[in-house]
């Protein structure tokens, strides 16, 4: 790669989104392989052959159409903020909303009677991806570098940010398919772990993504505006969450689906 084209890419780097595809699509296949009887009937209501996985990457390839929706109104829900020392109860929502009240709103609109089956669609599938986004730590953002995004990063060798690092690159060093890691990391989990993780409050998840978060930046720059370099001990240092958040993202995302077909409270 040439030296001006890596410098502009240091200086622009793409815009990161939630977890990427890998990760999103883990957490759904995960969730497929917990998900109650009544919660998968339901869920084939609504979107036919399309599962869990499948639907989990749907908002982030919609970010590309031109609908005002898209365009105007649906970025702020994949993300929360919360600033160092704050619970997101303390934070609360901005006046554009965000991923918890987009799950609020969604899930209205899934339990609505009178709701069509597009809408339902529509709201179903960013359910599934916004929880999968509340296990990102860096989508609990503290406000001040994007989530991370202008967090300047050398990542195996390339130029990239923090958030970016989260979304997909610690996944996709691995190498695999996202059935393969699913496959390796629900074998993981234990009975005991299944029923300790079920919790459908989105404060909770958002506090632990929070305080993850606050840990898992690098040590600045010797000098200050240089991008970091992030190498094996990096990923050493943060595989073992990685998993964990991509377990619990899994968990949580069938208890939520379980909750919200069986009308119980979230």
């Amino acid at each position: 790669m040439r030296p001006l084209m890596i410098a502009l890419l240091i200086a622009n780097p793409a815009p990161a989104l939630a977890w990427g595809k890998t990760g999103h699509r883990v957490i759904g296949d995960i969730a497929a392989r917990l998900v109650r009887p009544h919660t998968r009937a339901a869920i084939r209501r609504i979107l036919g052959p399309e599962g869990i996985a499948e639907a989990s990457t749907w908002p982030d390839f919609e970010r590309s159409n031109p609908d005002p929706f898209w365009q105007k109104e649906a970025g702020p829900y994949h993300y929360v903020t919360v600033p160092a020392g704050k619970t997101y109860a303390d934070a609360g929502a901005p006046p554009e909303g965000d991923a918890v009240t987009a799950l609020t709103t969604f899930a209205t609109t899934v339990r609505d009677p009178a709701a069509n089956r597009a809408a339902k669609a529509l709201a179903l599938r960013f359910i599934i991806h916004i929880v999968g986004d509340l296990h990102q730590p860096l989508h609990a953002g503290n406000g001040t570098d994007k989530g991370g995004n202008d967090v300047k990063v050398i990542f195996n060798r390339e130029p990239t940010n923090l958030h970016a690092v989260w979304d997909s690159g610690l996944i996709d060093q691995e190498q695999l398919s996202y059935s393969e890691m699913a496959k390796w990391l629900f074998a993981r989990v234990t009975p005991a772990q299944r029923r300790a993780w079920r919790v459908t409050d989105p404060a909770a998840w958002i506090g632990e993504s929070a305080s993850l978060r606050d840990r898992i930046y690098p040590p600045p720059p010797e000098k200050p505006g240089e991008p970091i370099k992030l190498g094996y001990d990096y990923i050493f240092a943060w595989t073992a969450t990685r998993d964990l958040r991509l377990e619990q993202g899994g968990v949580r995302l069938a208890a939520y689906l379980d909750a919200l077909f069986a009308g119980k409270p979230l």
